[in-house]
């Protein structure tokens, strides 16, 4: 088969530059690669449709096609949207519609061969999808990664605050963009059923565009991991030397009787939601913690953030100027860490590293829609201190059995006593380690994800119009041509965020 996957945001390329560094380089990336990477390896030809970049800051993202070493039936396809340079997520709207959409027809056209199928990912790929339907009748899924609407919720918008939340972040497009998605894909894929199916699909503000409960177009395929990459037992490239860096930066910033202690080990963005603060605060809150362990944050390409500015303003003032403050008014200095990894193997390198130290993962996000850095780090033999705000109550759990700890991540006491049980007992450490890492491997491969989306595929082709919905929604006019007097209004908006909300309580 000839599969398609459209992913206008962040970008891809063959050295996987600036993965974690921008919020638009987030997880979906690495889900989008690795999936498609593991469909090449069962003989079908795949795209990766995105968006080019111009841009001297983003150099890697200027020819028209890449590839992956090793994987020649795997094409990037960079196609222009809009400026030249890179833009952020929440100004591509416009972009899609005038120009990305045209263009990827226009390329298949003078190809003579189109996708049998597309794969949309987020919002944007999302509406990319319906568009390309509407246009020349290719089926698509949908998934979703995160939703709008749970945004706004975390984001705490309001009716006096929308109108600044919606200039910004243009919220009415993206919730628009995805009830069109999920109304009109062949199937909606979701990394969990509860979590993700019944509880995020079925917010008010997407009423009547699915039904969570009847609709047959749902189908849970979970995100994976690379065991070559992250296994307990594979080594990477840069091994020995990733060693060396971890150690030259715990020399840096640990008071020198600490340095083999175990690690609590934080590896996310610096971005808000990622909740860095509470982990801190419980760290700070903990004289056992501060007994048995040290705090190691890892980011990507800032190396010494806790005590220089940063690339990233949203990141310095609402991220590490908080943390600063606490580690300042608490007297951290020397038992807390935070440096650069500069890629996916340097991290899994990390990971085994620290596991000989007995160190432990832990993820305290406000909210998580699956969560996959802990089941990286599950699989090189880390327990797992975990966020209950996500999909790893369902992707820990087998039966009765949990395989990590959960925790409320906005409690920073249930933080601490949450590591303080795994660190403090050597026996409980060790059978989560064990344990946890087996479950990995038993249901969370990239191999698995990819072979389930195939099998989902294969019905697709063989019946694209097998499930469609009774009332598809209108192809609202914004994404038919945005123009400003189409645009979605903040009086639409409000009906679909607030109006329905109210009448669901």
């Amino acid at each position: 088969m000839h599969i398609g996957f459209l992913n206008p945001q962040g970008n891809f390329d063959r050295h996987d530059s600036y993965w974690t560094e921008h919020p638009d380089f987030g997880g979906q990336l690495i889900y989008v690669k690795n999936v498609a990477v593991e469909m090449a390896k069962h003989g079908h030809n795949v795209d990766i449709i995105t968006r080019q970049i111009i841009d001297p800051e983003w150099s890697e993202f200027s020819e028209k096609f890449d590839h992956y070493p090793d994987t020649p039936n795997v094409r990037i396809i960079r196609l222009p949207a809009g400026p030249k340079e890179f833009l952020r997520k929440e100004l591509l709207w416009s972009h899609l519609v005038r120009d990305w959409i045209p263009n990827i027809l226009q390329f298949y056209q003078e190809e003579g061969n189109f996708p049998d199928v597309m794969t949309s990912h987020y919002g944007d790929g999302g509406i990319s999808g319906v568009l390309i339907e509407a246009e020349v009748g290719i089926p698509f899924t949908f998934t979703a990664h995160s939703l709008g609407a749970l945004k706004m919720d975390k984001l705490e918008v309001t009716p006096e605050n929308i109108p600044e939340m919606d200039e910004h972040y243009h919220f009415g497009r993206r919730i628009v963009a995805e009830r069109l998605s999920m109304n009109r894909s062949a199937v909606n894929i979701t990394s969990t059923t509860d979590q993700e199916r019944f509880k995020q699909y079925a917010h008010p503000a997407y009423r009547g565009a699915v039904d969570v409960k009847n609709d047959d177009r749902f189908a849970e395929i979970p995100p994976g991991v690379d065991p070559s990459l992250f296994d307990i037992e594979s080594r990477s490239p840069n091994e020995e030397e990733t060693y060396q860096l971890i150690q030259e930066r715990l020399a840096r910033d640990i008071e020198e009787e600490r340095r083999d202690l175990p690690a609590i080990i934080a590896a996310s963005r610096l971005a808000p939601k990622k909740n860095h603060l509470g982990l801190v605060q419980a760290f700070a809150e903990s004289e056992t913690l501060q007994e048995k362990a040290n705090l190691v944050i890892f980011t990507q390409g800032e190396d010494n953030p806790l005590r220089e500015p940063v690339s990233n303003h949203t990141a310095e003032k609402e991220v590490l100027i908080p943390i600063r403050e606490v580690v300042n008014n608490n007297n951290l200095g020397g038992k807390i860490s935070a440096f650069s990894l500069p890629d996916q193997p340097a991290l899994a390198a990390a990971y085994r590293f620290f596991v000989q130290r007995h160190s432990v993962f832990a993820l305290t996000s406000h909210h998580e829609p699956f969560g996959l850095g802990p089941i990286e780090a599950a699989l090189a033999g880390l327990p797992l201190v975990v966020t209950q705000n996500s999909g790893l109550r369902e992707s820990l759990r087998e039966g009765d059995e949990v395989y990590g700890i959960l925790i409320d991540p906005e409690n920073p006491a249930a933080i601490a006593q949450g590591l303080e049980e795994v660190l403090s007992d050597p026996q409980r450490w060790e059978r989560l380690h064990k344990a946890c890492r087996q479950h990995v491997w038993n249901y969370y491969t990239w191999k698995t994800t990819a072979i389930d989306y195939l099998n989902l595929i294969e019905e697709i082709v063989a019946s694209p119009n097998a499930c469609r919905p009774d009332e598809l929604l209108p192809i609202h006019p914004y994404f038919r041509d945005p123009r400003p007097e189409n645009d979605v209004s903040l009086d639409e908006l409000k009906e679909l965020y607030f109006q329905s909300s109210l009448s669901s309580s």
